[in-house]
């Protein structure tokens, strides 16, 4: 049974973290280049398997409006109608193999995650937002974009400023913590 997610500060959770959501009433305003480049710098220093970096990221802003159009027609229409305002729409790749030795990367979308949540982080830092998706056509954005057979593709998702007048955040839940954390055993409860 889900819960209400904390409030921030509570349980230790950073506010970055608790006042992190997912928004879908963007402004057409601009995103700073400087801002921007700073939400991919995070991204850039996230953790990874051997330092691999297997992440990549194809983006495009509302100032190049044809690439824009490009990403924006991969999403699914319900996405299209709301991110269609964002500043910035792209998706993200990871790399399947180990540039050192070419074995299989088991943890390559784990750590391109890993730079997804670092990049709405500091987006979230910089009172901007994230709305990472799964509501696209990831083999259209393999072709149309020339995504290499060695990277698998991720999550689409768009960076911008929150609407004036937007709707707040609905409550929002999160699964207990024994649920997803064990100890000893799956399934069994951790106590922490």
């Amino acid at each position: 049974m889900p819960v209400n997610t904390p409030e921030p500060g509570s349980a230790g959770l950073h506010s970055v973290i608790a006042k992190r959501w997912s928004p879908r009433e963007f402004s057409r305003r601009p995103v700073d280049p400087a801002q921007l480049r700073s939400l991919f710098e995070a991204a850039r220093w996230s953790p990874s398997c051997f330092n691999e970096q297997p992440w990549r990221f194809v983006v495009a802003t509302q100032e190049r409006p044809d690439q824009f159009a490009r990403l924006l027609s991969l999403l699914a229409e319900k996405n299209q109608a709301w991110a269609k305002d964002a500043w910035v729409i792209g998706f993200t790749a990871a790399r399947k193999t180990f540039t050192q030795n070419g074995l299989p990367n088991r943890f390559a979308m784990h750590d391109t995650g890993a730079a997804g949540v670092s990049l709405a982080a500091e987006a979230t830092a910089r009172n901007l937002y994230v709305h990472l998706m799964g509501g696209f056509d990831a083999e259209r954005a393999r072709t149309e974009f020339a995504v290499p057979d060695d990277f698998e593709i991720g999550a689409s998702f768009v960076v911008g400023h929150l609407k004036d007048g937007a709707s707040s955040p609905v409550a929002r839940s999160r699964k207990p913590l024994s649920e997803l954390v064990f100890d000893g055993a799956w399934g069994n409860p951790a106590e922490i």
